[in-house]
């Protein structure tokens, strides 16, 4: 009997938790020091015993589950050991670059290696397996009681299946590209509703996607198609509406994995291409259901970083996203920069909310973090709530919520709590010279398809 009172007691331990967050990405080290320590433990399993205590079909699925290979390993520790010296100075230099402190012998440095073709495969390579760990980190960072989940839908190095599609033209060819793209893009989406049914069933709040696939990867992918089965380039034309079309479906079909976790909110990066996302489209980020939120970062709380992606119709709020320090696996630490970054600042906040009224909906946290932002000229043509996040303002509106509504713990939150950084010039952010990074300056997001 006490050891029945014992199990139900460690039991409680686990699973009364405000919040889980799940890292859907490329891997998370879960051993990492500032990370196991909120580690979430499925409360149905049992470690390493290879069965299915849960009956959910993923055995031993104590941490997250790998649905890149389908296993309960979360992270390839046999990539351990990547992070080298040179890799290790690119991401010093770049937030130095950015921050305007980087001198031109290191510039040139910069510049030089990314155009050695075996760095820039290493780059990759570690870029996509510390890339979960270092937004895990940011989504861990200060919560109470809430849970990190990892989810492994990016292989660690991944290619495109071109050998499906290369057929012989009959005249079909252009057919055959846009018919295979959408086949391609459906294909996707069953392993991502998947994953929404997963974290749907382990009731997680939060999901954070630091991964997608923008225009100008998605034109890449179409230009390799025509070469491949039309030996000839696409004409601007034909490249546009192909590129469009494989978007359109990615985002169209991506709506039944949001749909597939309703009680989840999904925070996605906007994208690192500097585009505009209402003009070319961005998945998953441009999904339109009342559970998704999109974020663009900005550097420090003074400009929009100038590889963020925008979108006043498409783009939700602001957050920073440029040399954000976190986690990366074997205990280590390292500054990177992208929207990668500045959605999990956001998961981060949303995790706080949840902590702060256990009874909000994901729609009701959107609102929050939406309607809690300070607001900054440089945003107000870029993202819909025309500001950046306000950490303290949301929280206390959330805890506000638990005796008033929404609308007014919004309204005393906002005039409890001050902006941040209020204090500095907005016109120094027009001071600031644009710094854009040559191509494969800025680590992308990670994404299924890659050349």
């Amino acid at each position: 009997m006490k050891l029945i009172s014992l199990f139900m007691c460690m039991l409680v331990s686990i699973t009364a938790q405000s919040a889980t967050v799940v890292i859907i990405d490329s891997g998370t080290d879960m051993l990492h020091k500032d990370i196991a320590p909120v580690a979430w433990v499925n409360p149905g399993e049992i470690a390493a015993n290879d069965r299915d205590e849960d009956r959910n079909g993923y055995q031993d699925d104590i941490h997250g589950w790998n649905f890149a290979e389908s296993n309960n390993k979360v992270i390839d520790y046999s990539y351990l050991g990547t992070l080298t010296f040179d890799i290790r100075k690119f991401f010093g230099i770049q937030t130095k670059y950015m921050l305007g402190t980087a001198t031109q012998e290191e510039i040139d440095w910069m510049k030089n290696s990314v155009k050695d073709p075996e760095f820039l495969k290493q780059l990759q390579i570690y870029g996509n397996f510390m890339h979960g760990t270092h937004v895990a980190g940011i989504a861990a960072k200060n919560v109470a009681d809430s849970k990190i989940m990892a989810v492994k839908l990016i292989p660690t190095e991944v290619k495109l299946p071109f050998s499906m599609y290369r057929v012989e033209d009959k005249g079909l060819g252009l057919t055959l590209i846009k018919q295979g793209l959408k086949l391609l893009a459906k294909q996707q989406t069953k392993l991502m509703i998947e994953i929404g049914e997963y974290i749907n069933n382990h009731k997680v709040n939060i999901a954070n996607g630091s991964f997608g696939t923008g225009y100008k990867q998605a034109s890449m992918i179409v230009t390799a198609l025509f070469q491949a089965i039309l030996k000839r380039e696409p004409t601007d034309a034909e490249l546009k509406e192909v590129t469009l079309i494989f978007l359109n479906t990615l985002i169209k079909e991506g709506e039944h994995f949001t749909n597939a976790a309703q009680e989840t909110l999904f925070v996605f990066a906007a994208g690192n291409d500097g585009m505009n996302n209402d003009e070319f489209p961005t998945s998953p980020t441009n999904i339109n259901t009342p559970n998704v939120i999109s974020v663009a970062a900005t550097q420090g709380r003074t400009s929009l970083a100038v590889f963020s992606n925008y979108g006043v119709k498409q783009v939700d709020v602001a957050a920073p996203g440029v040399g954000i320090e976190s986690t990366v696996p074997g205990n280590n630490y390292l500054k990177v920069s992208g929207t990668s970054q500045a959605a999990p600042y956001v998961a981060n906040v949303a995790a706080l909310i949840k902590e702060g009224n256990k009874s909000l909906a994901p729609s009701d946290i959107k609102r929050i973090l939406m309607e809690s932002v300070d607001f900054r000229t440089y945003l107000r043509t870029k993202v819909k709530s025309k500001g950046l996040v306000n950490t303290s303002r949301a929280v206390l509106a959330a805890e506000l919520s638990n005796s008033m509504s929404i609308k007014d713990a919004l309204t005393r939150a906002r005039s409890t709590v001050q902006d941040v950084n209020k204090q500095i010039d907005e016109d120094l952010a027009k001071s600031l010279i644009e710094r854009r990074l040559p191509v494969g300056m800025i680590q992308s997001l990670p994404s299924m398809f890659k050349l």
